[in-house]
């Protein structure tokens, strides 16, 4: 071994180290019989898997359903945000008053939504016909309804020395229309047709204004959008998997027409689909729903079951040429599989862990669960149908029949009187090999460059330097980018580049972030408006916002008419029967709600808006200002909340995202803490541990110094990380310490000539497909 326990070893340690034999030599036997009993049956292995394939395969055609509530996938479960919104329209049901601005909404409901963009240099308030005619062509529109108008400027210039800032130009202005449907069926069925028709005309209207940009949006365009990114990438798809399928043909072949296996390769990759179909077929089978972030799935399960599949084939190349195939099998099955196995655990128990109660993202919840279901099904496919399509080959092979023509190869003295050319398709390596030869696989174009040039470079000791210099770079940008993690919370980057969302949001963010969504600031319990020092305390909450407050207005109101209002009962007379009535002022009543005890009127609640200045990142200012306003709520003697509809998606997102992280990382590094004195040697889980540590820290910083935000997609991904760089780390490990070379370089290179082909094979499989 590269690494031996000194002379003299406790017998504790001589005890542990007999258990870990035991227990390895015992899961090798018995992976030993399963082969042998998968090599007896190999028509049984074939087709009970297709069989279970086609079944599950027609349960996922006939049971699609796609899921329909993008809030419920993509926001926290446990969000706060979603029991204030609760509260907020307890108090306040969205009252669909034609004088209201959109604003002062509280939930989004149904709306459609429009920028209309004049050309650069263009002046937006010069085209006001135009836009009438937009606009009345909406509210003609059939099946409409009564709507809230609520309008924005954006690309605002402003007057010089202008003392009430008043516009000059501005290059694009937007128009939002809420629609009218009380929580009734019917009307949401009619409002969603409406919304349909409401982008087909905006459509048509871009056809007959080009001198205008229009970009529109609707309340089911995000989950629209969101379901037709898997159309959209269908086509790119169907390109990823010819590549992995040319890449495991080519990358299985040899000029050796016997011991060459392209069909093993398509078939390995084959066999991942079959399994991905039929875990497909489980999930719809169970009720579940379809969403964009299970298309990671398939993809996801091909890098660790082409991994399992090139093992097996490189397996398959290190066992005798003169065993009988059967054998053979069962000598690939025994050196592969434990460790197969144990990969495949873990990633199972990553999965498992990131699809438990504590993840507080049901896409990312649904996304672990069905993985789970695919790893499982991988492992099952991979010993029993690719098992059965070895066997095959293998038997081919022994009777030394074409590995691509299926025919027999002819002997080297008729091959001698044929052209080059037939020698070149029908050469079976007997011109490059003897039968003293141990290993005529050695001639596989990858292992010749592992054996000639890779494994000589990296373990030269002028290298070595180079290669330690170069992973503390990488290592210190890691760190770098680790210190610097950006929160995911914006949806628009779940939707594909060139959907309508994504296009309207772009615009959105470049002329209309310079304010933060509108928060409702609702107070809940009754309170002195009357009092200077209830007047001081809003003052002091609101400091720093823009509102749009009855309260403001109403002291205003008294101030410009003289009037004193310092009681309870003066206040509240006042502002029913003065200012409510004012036509100006009579859209606060909304925002008010009173309560009457005898004679005696009281205000029990009350609502006012606040927007605050921002710049172009909207999005986590609008976060900070969640995180600011909300602790003052605890602490001030005004009982308040706070509400946008997108502080669902934004609350407590960083934690949300980055916990199933968290619980995978910490399920497997307990496992393999828990293993470290049973499975094969205690130093191949501890340099284990560090390198996925390492890897999982380095993805984690690039990602953030590439602007990848921490959305459930990068949590997947990052999930995914773990696993991956254990499928490809575990092997190397523990083939190097279990090495009985004299010297580390050997080990070395003796870990890297058994693993190293397939490793190449699955990461250029995985990184072709998904280029």
């Amino acid at each position: 071994m590269c690494f031996l326990r000194r002379p003299g070893a406790s017998a504790g340690w001589i005890w542990w180290r007999m258990l870990r034999q035991v227990i390895h030599r015992g899961l090798q036997s018995f992976f030993y019989k399963l082969g042998l009993f998968v090599s007896r049956h190999p028509v049984f292995f074939l087709t009970v898997p297709a069989v279970l394939t086609i079944i599950f395969g027609f349960s996922l055609l006939n049971r699609f359903q796609p899921d329909t509530d993008l809030e419920s996938l993509v926001a926290p479960s446990h969000s706060l945000a979603k029991i204030e919104r609760s509260l907020a329209s307890s108090l306040f049901s969205l009252d669909q008053s034609k004088s209201q601005l959109y604003s002062d909404l509280h939930t989004p409901g149904r709306y459609g939504r429009v920028i209309l963009l004049s050309k650069p240099g263009g002046n937006i308030l010069h085209q006001a016909d135009v836009i009438l005619q937009i606009h009345r062509a909406v509210l003609e529109m059939k099946d409409g309804r009564s709507s809230f108008i609520g309008h924005q400027l954006g690309g605002v210039m402003e007057v010089p020395n202008s003392k009430d800032q008043r516009v000059k130009s501005a290059r694009a202005i937007q128009i939002t229309y809420y629609l009218q449907t009380y929580g009734s069926v019917t009307q949401d069925l009619i409002g969603e047709k409406w919304e349909s028709e409401f982008c087909k005309l905006m459509h048509k209207m871009q056809l007959d204004h080009q001198d205008l940009q229009l970009y529109s949006l609707a309340s089911f365009s995000l989950w629209k959008d969101f379901h037709q990114t898997s159309l959209l990438a269908r086509g790119k798809i169907l390109v990823s998997l010819m590549l992995i399928l040319l890449t495991a043909t080519l990358s299985s072949s040899m000029k050796d027409c016997l011991r060459s296996k392209p069909f093993l390769g398509l078939l390995g990759v084959l066999t991942i689909c079959i399994s991905s179909v039929t875990a497909a077929g489980i999930f719809f089978i169970t009720d579940g729903k379809y969403n964009s972030t299970l298309l990671g799935i398939p993809f996801f399960a091909m890098g660790h079951g082409t991994k399992g599949v090139f093992e097996l084939l490189s397996g398959w190349r290190r066992t005798r040429e003169n065993l009988p195939f059967k054998d053979r099998v069962a000598d690939a099955y025994s050196d592969v599989m434990v460790s197969y196995t144990m990969t495949s655990s873990l990633y199972f128990i990553a999965f498992g862990m990131g699809a438990s109660p504590f993840t507080n993202i049901e896409a990312v919840k649904v996304f672990c669960q069905n993985m789970c279901v695919s790893i499982l099904l991988n492992y099952f496919y991979i010993f029993s149908f690719f098992g059965s399509c070895l066997v095959f080959a293998g038997q081919l092979e022994q009777n030394r029949y074409h590995s691509i023509f299926c025919c027999k190869i002819p002997s080297a003295e008729y091959l001698d009187r044929k052209p080059v050319w037939f020698q070149t398709m029908m050469n079976d390596g007997h011109h490059h090999t003897s039968h003293h030869e141990t290993n005529p696989y050695q001639h596989h174009f990858i292992q010749h460059f592992l054996r000639e040039h890779y494994n000589e470079w990296i373990t030269n000791i002028y290298v070595k330097p180079f290669v330690v210099i170069l992973y503390l770079i990488y290592a210190s940008f890691s760190f770098m980018g680790c210190l610097q993690i950006n929160d995911g919370a914006n949806i628009i980057n779940l939707l594909a580049s060139e959907s309508p969302s994504v296009s309207y949001a772009l615009i959105q963010q470049k002329y209309f972030s310079n304010y933060s969504p509108v928060i409702g600031f609702y107070i809940y319990e009754p309170l002195e408006y009357w009092n200077g020092t209830v007047q001081e305390d809003l003052k002091t909450l609101s400091q720093g916002f823009n509102t749009v407050s009855w309260i403001e207005q109403y002291y205003q109101y008294l101030r410009v008419g003289n009037i004193s209002a310092t009681n309870k009962s003066d206040f509240i007379s006042i502002l029913q029967s003065s200012f409510l009535k004012k036509p100006e002022f009579q859209h606060f009543k909304n925002d008010i709600i009173f309560s009457k005890a005898g004679d005696e009127n009281n205000i029990i609640a009350s609502r006012l808006y606040l927007v605050a200045r921002t710049s172009e990142n909207t999005q986590r200012e609008a976060v900070e200002l969640l995180e600011k306003l909300r602790p003052l709520s605890l602490i001030q003697s005004i009982k308040f909340i706070v509400f946008n509809p997108t502080f669902v998606f934004m609350d407590h997102y960083g934690l949300s995202v980055t916990m199933p992280v968290l619980i995978s990382g910490f399920g497997i590094l307990l496992v393999l803490i828990l293993t470290f004195f049973l499975v094969i040697h205690p130093l191949g889980n501890f340099w284990l541990i560090l390198s996925v540590t390492s890897i999982e820290l380095g993805v984690l910083g690039l990602m953030t110094l590439w602007n990848v935000d921490m959305d459930c997609i990068s949590i997947l991904c990052l999930i995914y990380t773990l696993n991956f760089a254990i499928d490809h780390c575990a092997p190397l490990l523990y083939t190097f310490v279990l090495a009985t070379e004299h010297t580390r370089t050997q080990c070395i290179k003796n870990s890297l000539q058994e693993h190293g082909t397939a490793i190449l094979q699955n990461v250029s499989s995985f990184l072709i497909g998904n280029a």
